[in-house]
């Protein structure tokens, strides 16, 4: 199963010097039913990359939550064993959980298949996204609009060979 996992710089930083992108548990997104049923479409690539899409608004989380990481989101693609990924049923319908998953072991670095980093000209996009998603979540339709600004930026693709000049560059 493909999983993407939101991180921030520093948290790919982290990944990179321990070898790890996560000791079981943690929380990464995946195309799983409710996604599908949501997305509404039969395309496997149109599904993953609206799996990819959660885990970049859940990467915007992380980054509200720490003003010191630059502002760019990151998301890691792993592939995990089928079980090693699972839906939390009470949370399956709840539109904010949409492809969410928890992943129940620990993921080495190296099985990561891709890395998704905004370009640096997201940065300014990407800060007032970060800085309007309280209030976007309060259903405040203006900050809905600053924090869908982010996502008129592709994240860009990096080989697993790039992240050293990705975290070098924070």
């Amino acid at each position: 199963m493909r999983v993407y996992v939101p991180l921030t710089l520093p948290g790919l930083a982290e990944a990179h010097r321990t070898g790890e992108l996560g000791a079981g548990p943690f929380l990464a997104y995946a195309v799983t039913p409710a996604l599908r049923e949501w997305y509404l479409s039969d395309d496997i690539e149109e599904l993953e990359y609206a799996a990819l899409g959660r885990a970049a608004l859940a990467s915007l989380r992380l980054l509200a939550a720490d003003a010191d990481a630059p502002r760019r989101r990151v998301v890691v693609a792993v592939d995990v064993a089928d079980g090693a990924a699972t839906v939390d049923p009470d949370r399956g319908l709840d539109p904010a959980a949409l492809g969410e998953v928890t992943v129940k072991v620990t993921v080495p670095l190296a099985k990561a298949a891709a890395v998704h980093v905004d370009a640096d000209d997201a940065e300014q996009d990407v800060t007032a996204a970060a800085r309007a998603l309280a209030a976007a979540d309060d259903g405040d339709d203006d900050a809905q609009f600053v924090v869908d600004g982010a996502d008129d930026h592709e994240l860009l693709w990096f080989a697993t060979q790039e992240i050293p000049n990705l975290v070098g560059r924070r």
